[in-house]
């Protein structure tokens, strides 16, 4: 009897410090925000750099007029066709495409990459030719100029484009397969 007296105080005892209120553990490693400031600070002087190179290489071009892009990147046309219908979400584009770097030095030849069908913003391709296609009218030939993040960013391809490296893509839109209602632009 005594025992069982002894074993419920202990019981109630374990009850009572099991409901004390418990302090919360700390993080083992407390972090400011100086690793996310440091890297955007790179990634300005990156963009900023490549951007300079860019400047150099379309002053050099004269033979093409490029326009700044809304989304960050440089376009010019080699060839312009007559049609007014552009890309939308759902139509297939069909293009060809070569990629070299920013001095001329051929990374991917048509060839290589092969005419492509593109789903448009259904499909993940990188995301310059994604905007750039977009602007595109059947039988163009544009000249697009992508910075690293507009292109292949920080990984590369795991190929021949490296990292944070731009490039610039020759495309030749050869078709679009509506798929929705058409859209014209005037010009």
């Amino acid at each position: 009897m005594h025992l069982r007296k002894h074993l419920g105080l202990t019981l109630i005892a374990l009850a009572f410090l099991s409901c004390s209120e418990q302090q919360a553990r700390k993080p083992i490693s407390q972090t400011s925000g100086s690793f996310m400031k440091e890297s955007i600070k790179r990634n300005k002087k990156l963009v900023a750099k490549e951007e300079d190179a860019i400047a150099k290489i379309i002053k050099k071009d004269t033979a093409n007029q490029y326009i700044a892009s809304e989304k960050g990147y440089w376009y010019a046309y080699e060839v312009k066709s007559n049609e007014t219908t552009t890309p939308v979400k759902g139509d297939i584009a069909q293009y060809v495409y070569e990629i070299t770097d920013l001095y001329g030095n051929q990374i991917y030849s048509k060839e290589e990459t092969k005419p492509q069908t593109y789903y448009v913003d259904k499909q993940n391709i990188m995301i310059g030719l994604r905007h750039g296609i977009k602007l595109m009218h059947k039988g163009d030939r544009v000249k697009f100029i992508f910075t690293s993040h507009m292109a292949y960013g920080y990984h590369g391809d795991d190929d021949k484009i490296g990292t944070n490296q731009p490039i610039i893509c020759i495309v030749t839109l050869n078709d679009i397969k509506k798929d929705s209602p058409a859209k014209t632009i005037n010009n």
